[in-house]
């Protein structure tokens, strides 16, 4: 993948955007569980960086997703990941389908204003029972005259607190299932029946509001499905693929700076008359990881460019998601390992990378399911081999 001048400049106003807008106030965040959506969105939507896939008629840029890639990439660098996890759900997870499926009604109500900054978007189709495996989604949504009626629930939605709407997978027919009988419904989130019931506790992205939203006789328009009814499944795995991706990029940029805050550090302190760096056992590690790194990214790269060229690339998606959740359970816990006891301290940035890159190799389809759709594709799954 050859960056142009265009891929440079859209990196640079990131790139400022992180050092001048969200870096000096991600601790703060952090400190508080959450951060402020609609005004960091409204933000990103000013600089045109809400909509870069989409068409321009809708306020988007109109370019391939390689430009999407380098966004992802550099959003890797601002140092708190529950921001830049919220950003990617309003981009590249909520969007995908609503744009390519949705009616010109449902553009002009929720993908204008979502690309601009004015909504803040989720996604919704994990549940407690249901999280790698989507197609074990309980929530319902039954036909009464021209409305949907939607019960059930919704578990880790990013920007569930906050969010105005969200493009909602659930169960649409009895018959069908469970590949062919599920859509892809908006339901705008102050709608009577949906609650919040709680904004979850996490481990990591702590100033990502992510919530659970349950759903009593929720109805909302026939017209707010998005595409042909009982499509959902099929939309929402393509719309996976954008997602993995982002993932997987913007983990590269995150680990690729803890291996540069650790050389730093690792350089400065000092051992048994030298410092941590001077021992072969540590360069070589760091050189090592950053090796990794590099093969990660040759191959998130290659994959972009098949998926600009209209290659199917579910195998090569899932193998990039695969690399990087599999390096971001390594690298980070790592680079910690150098810091000792200060890496061990919530006031050194090493330990939310830490908390934060784990989740790398969880969300948005687990390690686990990336290696079963790998092993599909290269026919070598149970039941597959002659």
């Amino acid at each position: 993948m050859l960056f142009t001048q265009e891929h440079n400049e859209l990196k640079r106003t990131v790139n400022r955007i992180i050092d001048e807008d969200l870096n000096p106030n991600v601790d703060d965040w952090e400190n508080a569980d959450i951060f402020p959506a609609h005004e960091v969105m409204k933000k990103m939507a000013d600089a045109g960086l809400l909509g870069i896939g989409k068409p321009t008629q809708y306020g988007g840029l109109d370019l391939d997703f390689s430009f999407e890639m380098v966004f992802a990439e550099a959003l890797g660098g601002i140092r708190a990941n529950g921001v830049s996890t919220s950003i990617g759900v309003q981009t590249t997870m909520c969007t995908p389908a609503l744009t390519k499926y949705g009616s010109e009604e449902l553009k002009q109500e929720f993908l204008v204003p979502t690309i601009s900054g004015d909504l803040v978007g989720c996604i919704g189709v994990s549940e407690e029972t249901a999280g790698s495996d989507v197609a074990n989604t309980k929530t319902n949504a039954k036909k009464d005259g021209g409305d949907y009626i939607i019960n059930g629930s919704k578990m880790w939605i990013t920007n569930g607190v906050q969010g105005d709407w969200v493009c909602l997978l659930c169960n649409t027919a009895e018959e069908g299932g469970p590949h062919r009988n599920k859509s892809l419904i908006i339901v705008p989130l102050k709608t009577k029946g949906v609650s919040v019931t709680r904004k979850l506790d996490k481990l990591g992205l702590r100033c990502s509001d992510t919530a659970q939203l349950f759903f009593d006789n929720v109805r909302v328009p026939v017209g707010y499905l998005i595409g042909e009814e009982n499509k959902g499944f099929t939309y929402q795995m393509r719309q996976f693929q954008e997602e993995r991706l982002f993932v997987a990029a913007r983990a590269l940029r995150g680990m690729e700076m803890a291996i540069e805050d650790t050389i730093e550090y690792t350089g400065q302190r000092k051992v048994f008359g030298g410092t941590i760096l001077d021992n072969q056992v540590v360069y070589h590690k760091l050189a090592e990881m950053q090796s990794e790194l590099e093969a990660a990214r040759a191959l998130l790269y290659r994959t972009t460019e098949q998926y600009v060229s209209g290659e199917d690339v579910t195998k090569l998606a899932s193998m990039t998601k695969f690399l990087m959740g599999s390096l971001a359970n390594k690298i980070p816990s790592a680079c910690l390992q150098y810091w000792g006891g200060q890496g061990f301290m919530s006031e050194n940035w090493i330990s939310r990378a830490y908390r934060d890159l784990r989740l790398t190799g969880i969300g948005g389809g687990a390690n686990e399911i990336m290696l079963e759709i790998i092993a599909k594709k290269m026919g070598i799954y149970p039941g597959m081999r002659n």
